[in-house]
């Protein structure tokens, strides 16, 4: 779950902001004043602060430089009065996201910069785990991911569309970078989108932009992700998430290649190619009336299934020694190894979770670890039910709630790994949390 502290010594305001960011899904800490904030900085890790300029004790300013020494990766986001702008200009030379003038105007505006914001912290750990494990998913000792890497080679350097299809964990990410990194765009941007992190509203104006005044809390112009992904490549993660009025306009860009800025009349033209993903069945949600049957025609120019690792287990050993270096590395744990029953425990082990559930498993007993070397009992793994026994006795609703824990408490807490280890989108985990009390 994503942290957030919230700064003001106005209760009223801060309390408002707490609210909004609550709604929204967010672990909120709130702080009276700056000094009270570096407290609660140097106890516990944010992912985002949002602080007035002026306070008592330690004003926004010196809270917001200390911030960036304390937590560089937390993005900030600053409050101020009309009459102090160029002070938000300058905290945004410090690092701060942006900023948003008091009186706020109401929540829209305060959940879309926050969203962005959010948005940039988890681009910046992608970059990072991406450019240590970039290639991790494309082990291909198992012959069923030999057969997607050929295929890979083979529609990387064309400007075919690619569908790419697989349950949560396989790796889609990472094989529509190395699409781009095979394709004759690779010195252009990649631009990626995850379509079920942002509501519809949102995700019409993180797709295409939009011009100032658009709607409440479009306070300046920005440009899409269209835009930035201009002589590029454009990743639409979970794509099956897109509701219907928003498929049909994205449909149209596909077909043109143009399109307007939400509240805008100039018609936008893009070099853009698409590498879609999903962890649905596409022709189950189209015969639902969930998904367009011509945008799936559009998007599966080429379908690429990506095999579960529990297709794949002649990968798995591979994988391991993989992921055991890199984490090492980063432990201070070079030379990482496996007993023979942490390895066969490995091996037998189904991967409902697949390449990420490896990773996570890999990284949580190479911490447990004080000799370097990884037993079975550090691995914690669910061994699994024997065949015929009944595994669960209550009713349907209990199960799924009873689902759900399990994938909170197997992610930390993080909503968005959650989905993706349950197979649905974040927007149905939030419904499933609210109705079952979670």
């Amino acid at each position: 779950m994503d942290r957030a502290l919230v700064v003001d010594d106005e209760e009223g305001i801060r309390s408002f902001i707490v609210a909004v960011l609550e709604g929204e899904g967010l672990d909120v800490t709130e702080a009276a004043d700056g000094a009270q904030a570096l407290t609660l900085l140097a106890r516990q890790s944010f992912h985002l602060m949002i602080t007035d300029l002026k306070m008592p004790r330690v004003n926004g300013m010196d809270l917001l430089r200390r911030a960036r020494e304390e937590q560089p990766e937390m993005e900030v986001l600053v409050l101020t009065a009309h009459g102090t702008v160029q002070s938000a200009v300058e905290a945004m030379k410090l690092g701060a996201f942006d900023y948003l003038t008091k009186p706020l105007s109401g929540p829209d505006e305060l959940r879309l910069v926050a969203s962005r914001a959010l948005e940039r912290r988890r681009l910046k750990d992608d970059r990072k785990r991406h450019t240590a494990v970039e290639d991790t998913c494309l082990v291909a000792t198992d012959p069923s991911m030999r057969d997607v890497v050929d295929q890979v080679d083979k529609v990387a350097p064309t400007s075919a569309t690619v569908l790419l299809v697989g349950e949560s964990g396989t790796g889609k990410e990472v094989v529509a970078r190395t699409i781009h990194r095979k394709s004759d765009r690779r010195d252009g941007p990649f631009v990626a989108v995850n379509c079920a992190a942002l509501t519809e509203s949102l995700l019409e104006s993180e797709l295409f932009g939009h011009e100032k005044g658009a709607f409440t809390g479009a306070v300046a112009q920005r440009r899409g992700r269209f835009e930035m992904a201009d002589g590029g490549t454009l990743f639409l993660d979970e794509v099956a998430e897109i509701r219907s009025e928003l498929q049909a306009k994205l449909l149209r860009v596909i077909q043109e290649r143009s399109f307007e800025r939400v509240g805008g009349v100039r018609s936008i033209r893009v070099d853009v190619r698409l590498v879609a993903a999903t962890n649905r069945d596409l022709r189950a949600e189209m015969s639902a009336g969930r998904f367009r049957e011509d945008l799936y025609h559009r998007l599966a120019v080429f379908p690429l299934r990506i095999p579960p690792l529990r297709e794949r287990p002649q990968d798995v050993m591979c994988l391991a020694a993989h992921l055991m270096r890199r984490i090492g590395g980063q432990l201070g744990k070079p030379n990482l190894t496996l007993e023979a029953g942490a390895a066969a425990a490995l091996q037998s082990y189904s991967w409902p979770g697949n390449v990420r559930e490896l990773a996570n498993v890999l990284e949580r007993a190479s911490i447990l670890t004080s000799s370097g070397t990884i037993a079975a009992q550090h691995l914690h793994l669910e061994q699994p039910q024997p065949a015929g026994q009944v595994a669960w006795e209550g009713t349907l609703q209990e199960l799924e709630r009873e689902a759900i824990r399990r994938a909170l408490a197997a992610t930390g807490g993080h909503r968005k790994n959650a989905a993706e280890r349950l197979g649905i989108g974040l927007r149905t985990l939030y419904d499933k949390l609210r109705e079952y009390g979670l």
